[in-house]
């Protein structure tokens, strides 16, 4: 008995040893993020589940504080030559990163190069257009894109004696019920995140309005900015005529104003799509969603939002070894069934077309 306890001791110590070994033979990954609280949360679980799917890669999600934070941490560990593999970017530093040629490498390159199935036309123009250069070439992957979206408090609407399952779609019909949940002993009608990005950029290109010449910049660099235009005006006249009654309540800037709404002080917010999973896991409330609200005398709107978030870069002077498993997790998070999950957990929106047909099938 002694000899056989020794032998299966001696065995399960090879199986430990193989174990581990396996465990040491996946390339690691660093992907920094800028994503916390449940978005935090599906960012680990997207990587948990890739890393679950196969054993030649492990994909390591790593929180670097905001998007301002994670980029300026990227780019000085680049220059130290510590540079991640992946670095999650926000849509305003688009422009940095393309031109930052020599320290990044353009996801249709890493994929052809690695021999991944990439087809640019199966991702949604909306989306991928923004991230592509001149020759519709896609330099970053779109990972988390958003839109502004009309949140409200159902609960109180319905003790306001206002319609719950109807949301306001016009400004005037968006004054008129957060007058009425005032009325009804709320601290706030309603209040906006990212007041710029909401009530001049999205604001203008709902109404079909420029915000600047050349194309609105695309044209060149020698653009004006003319948002100051008669709708524009009377736009922010009317938040600061609401503003007297709390009607509109001014939160501050950022999404500084998205607890407002969690905590039932405002009835209203119109903030990104991306905010949708923290709401739902913080709010105690029903929530009801709806479009971006629109001045019907504007000729032509409504018309189209545009698109926030971020996407993933890839960055040069890593092993080659580690570009094989970033094209690999990429063409993973294109797969239909990841995407329609992950936008339907987020409220990020599907980047696919596939995605987006297996969404709606599904009764999203």
């Amino acid at each position: 008995m002694t000899i056989v306890l020794r032998l299966l001791c001696v065995v399960v110590l090879l199986c430990n040893a193989l174990g581990a070994v396996s465990a040491q033979a996946a390339t690691e990954i660093i992907w920094w993020h800028a994503m916390s609280g449940e978005l935090g949360k599906q960012v680990e679980r997207l990587a948990a589940d890739f890393n679950a799917s196969q054993h030649d890669y492990h994909i390591q999600p790593t929180y670097k504080g905001t998007y301002t934070e994670t980029v300026t941490a990227a780019i000085f560990a680049f220059r130290s030559r510590s540079q991640p593999a992946i670095v999650q970017v926000n849509e305003i530093a688009t422009a940095t990163m393309t031109a930052a040629k020599g320290a990044i490498y353009p996801v249709f390159e890493l994929m052809q190069d690695e021999q991944e199935a990439f087809s640019p036309s199966a991702y949604l123009p909306a989306v991928a257009g923004y991230y592509a250069d001149a020759d519709g070439n896609m330099l970053s992957f779109p990972f988390n894109a958003s839109t502004p979206i009309l949140y409200y408090n159902k609960d109180q609407f319905r003790a306001a004696g206002l319609d719950p399952d109807v949301p306001p779609k016009t400004w005037p019909e968006l004054g008129r019920a957060a007058k009425r949940l005032r009325e009804h002993g709320m601290a706030c009608g309603f209040t906006t995140s990212w007041p710029a990005w909401i009530n001049i950029e999205n604001f203008s290109a709902f109404h079909n309005l420029p915000i600047a010449t050349r194309a609105n910049g695309f044209a060149g660099l020698d653009a004006t900015l003319i948002f100051n235009n008669p709708h524009v005006v009377r736009h922010i006249a009317q938040l600061a005529e609401w503003q007297k009654s709390k009607v509109f309540d001014y939160g501050g800037r950022g999404q500084a104003a998205e607890p407002r709404f969690q905590k039932g002080e405002c009835g209203i917010f119109i903030g990104s799509s991306a905010t949708r999973a923290d709401i739902k896991a913080n709010s105690r409330f029903a929530v009801g969603y709806g479009m971006m609200p629109y001045w019907p005398d504007v000729a032509g709107a409504p018309q189209n939002s545009i698109i926030g978030g971020a996407t993933l870069w890839v960055l040069r002077d890593r092993p080659a070894a580690e570009y094989k498993g970033v094209a690999r997790f990429f063409a993973y998070l294109s797969r239909p069934d990841i995407q329609a999950a992950w936008h339907q957990n987020t409220g990020y929106l599907p980047i696919t077309q596939a995605a987006f047909d297996l969404t709606r099938a599904q009764g999203f």
